[in-house]
C-alpha cells in the first residue's frame, strides 16, 4: 500500500475539502484526490452514500484516471456530516481499572495489587454483564484539523482525548451485536477536547456530570482527515497514538476496548436509530492531560494518529489570539 504524508495506507478513502467558497466530496488515493461527480457513489450527497455504499466502484475509480490533484494542494475539512455524535465514557480496560485502583488503595487497606485485581475482576464483570456508557455531543464541534482549536478563555484545564470514532452506514435501530458491524460504514479520528474543570457539577454535585459545558465548546471534536472504509481497518487492534509537541502522551491499542465496536454499536441503537454519516466515539485511553497534569495552551500542536486512518494535526490558539 501507498502511505502519504498524512499517514494514509488504505488503498482509497474519502475526505471532503474546500474549493473556493464550496466544500466537494473527494476520492483520495496515495498522494491525490479527486472530486467524485455526476452519477458516481457518493455525487449526490456523503450520508446519502453511507446508507447504501458501493465501495467496489470506488475502488474502480480509485484506479482510474480522472480529475486527480495533489492531496498537499487541497484543504482538507472534517470527512463526516453527521447528524448525532456519541460518545463513550470509561472503555479503555487497562485505563479504567488503573483508576479504580487509584481510589480503592487511597480510600482502603487494599494493597496496590490487591486494588488492580478487584478492579480487573469488576471490569471483566462489567464487560460480560454490563453495558457501554453513552453521552451525546453536538454535530456543530466537528470540525476538520485545518480550523485552529480556539481554547476558551474562562479555563486552562482543556485536555485532549484522542479516540477511534465509528461512521455509521446504513441505519442501525435495535441490531444485536452479531448484526452491528454490518452497520459500519468507516472509521475515522477524533479528539474528544474536554474542558475538565466543568466536567463535574459545584453548585449542585447530586446532579453529577455536565457533559454539555465541559465537551461543546466550538471546534472540540477534531475530526478526520479521512474516512477510510471499514474494510481496510483492523478495529479489534488499531494503535492509538497522540503526541504533543512531538512528545507521546497516548500509546494504547484498541484491543484494549472493554465493550468492542459490535458491543457499543448495538449498545447504542437500543434507544435512538443511528442514522448514515453519523458518529460514535469508542473512548479514549489513558494519557489525557489529567493524568500528565499538563494541559493546552497557547501554541501546543497535538498530533493523533490511528492504524490505517491517517494523522491529525491540531494547532492550538488561545481565545483571542491571532490566526
Amino acid at each position: 500500500m501507498t502511505t502519504t504524508s498524512t499517514g494514509l495506507t488504505a488503498p482509497f478513502a474519502l475526505a471532503r475539502y474546500r474549493d473556493g467558497v464550496s466544500v466537494l466530496l473527494g476520492l483520495v488515493s496515495g498522494d491525490r484526490i479527486r472530486p467524485l461527480i455526476a452519477d458516481e457513489p457518493g455525487a449526490a450527497g456523503l450520508n446519502e452514500f453511507l446508507a447504501d455504499p458501493d465501495w467496489d466502484r470506488l475502488a474502480l475509480l480509485a484506479e482510474a484516471d480522472g480529475d486527480w490533484m495533489p492531496l498537499a494542494d487541497v484543504t482538507l475539512i472534517a470527512p463526516v456530516e453527521p447528524r448525532q455524535v456519541l460518545q463513550t465514557g470509561a472503555n479503555y480496560r487497562q485505563h479504567v481499572i488503573e483508576l479504580v485502583a487509584a481510589g480503592l488503595t487511597n480510600n482502603s487497606d487494599r494493597t496496590p495489587e490487591e486494588a488492580r485485581a478487584f478492579a480487573a475482576e469488576m471490569m471483566d464483570e462489567r464487560a460480560a454483564n454490563g453495558e457501554p456508557y453513552f453521552f451525546i455531543g453536538l454535530p456543530a464541534c466537528v470540525v476538520g484539523d485545518d480550523v485552529p482549536l480556539v481554547l476558551p478563555a474562562s479555563s486552562d484545564v482543556h485536555d485532549w482525548e484522542l479516540e477511534l470514532a465509528v461512521v455509521i452506514g446504513r441505519e442501525a435501530f435495535r441490531v444485536s451485536r452479531e448484526d452491528a458491524l454490518d452497520h459500519v460504514a468507516g472509521y475515522t479520528i477524533v479528539n474528544d477536547v474536554t474542558t475538565r474543570d466543568l466536567v463535574f457539577r459545584k453548585d449542585m454535585k447530586e446532579i453529577g456530570t455536565d457533559w454539555y459545558r465541559s465537551k461543546n465548546a466550538p471546534g472540540f471534536l477534531p475530526t478526520g482527515p479521512f474516512l477510510v472504509p471499514a474494510r481496510f481497518v483492523d478495529a479489534r487492534d488499531a494503535h492509538v497514538r497522540l503526541e504533543l509537541n512531538g512528545e507521546v502522551m497516548q500509546d494504547a491499542s484498541t484491543s484494549d476496548l472493554l465493550f468492542d465496536i459490535a458491543a457499543l454499536v448495538s449498545g447504542a441503537s437500543q434507544t435512538m436509530p443511528l442514522l448514515p454519516g453519523d458518529l460514535l466515539l469508542t473512548g479514549s485511553p489513558a494519557g489525557n492531560g489529567q493524568h500528565w497534569k499538563r494541559f493546552l495552551r497557547d501554541g501546543d500542536v497535538m498530533t493523533g494518529s490511528i492504524t490505517g486512518l491517517g494523522t491529525q494535526v491540531v494547532r492550538c490558539l488561545a481565545e483571542g489570539a491571532a490566526v
